[in-house]
């Protein structure tokens, strides 16, 4: 059994973690020294406030945590040089397979295009874009075969919406779309978990890990 410990428990993400860990694989736990992993789903700045005791007693840590800016980054670094941590704006399988679709369709394209990369959420999702739509766009940079002639994104806040990415690929005579939608934060607590359960049953060095 995993004991898991959750920072931003009192969230909409860490309630949802919490919902799915009651089952055999999961147990939650109230202090990150009894914790086999650390799952952040949180604010910023908290989750910078808890990279102490995770260094302190080598906690591996998942987070899911967006808004993060350049001063987050480097201090997350710094603490993989000691403990493994596994980070994404977007913890769904399904984002994953999104990227590998962008990465067979970008690398297979030999005209010029422009890219829009278009996210809808909430509207009490507070950082604009998200950090899936910057991810998205890191993406495609890095695999980007000089073909795209620039990328746009444009986001939208909308009730009850959890999140829906769509990128877009225009061409002289065409337009290529692929799109994903989550229809419950459920989708990202158990990416969550997942992440948990594989790093809890194999031996990570210290460092970042991305699921992609």
């Amino acid at each position: 059994m995993v004991k898991i410990f959750i920072n931003g428990e009192s969230g909409k993400m860490g309630s949802s973690v919490i919902k799915l860990i009651n089952d055999d694989s999961f147990i939650k736990v109230e202090k990150i020294k009894l914790a086999d992993i650390v799952i952040d789903f949180s604010h910023p700045n908290s989750t910078l406030k808890i990279l102490p005791d995770c260094i302190k007693y080598k906690k591996p840590i998942v987070i899911g945590t967006t808004g993060l800016s350049k001063i987050h980054f480097k201090e997350i670094k710094e603490a993989s040089k000691v403990i493994p941590i596994f980070h994404s704006a977007n913890m769904s399988k399904g984002i994953s397979n999104l990227k590998e679709s962008l990465s067979n369709y970008i690398s297979k394209s030999s005209e010029p295009m422009s890219c829009i990369i278009e996210e809808i959420h909430h509207t009490e999702k507070i950082d604009t874009p998200s950090g899936t739509a910057l991810e998205l766009r890191d993406h495609i940079i890095k695999i980007d075969n000089k073909n795209i002639e620039s990328i746009d994104i444009k986001s939208k806040r909308i009730e009850n919406v959890f999140g829906i990415h769509k990128v877009s690929f225009v061409k002289k005579d065409g337009v290529t779309e692929f799109k994903h939608e989550a229809l419950s934060r459920d989708i990202f607590a158990r990416g969550a978990l997942d992440e948990a359960r594989y790093i809890n049953e194999n031996e990570l060095l210290p460092g970042i890990y991305k699921n992609y």
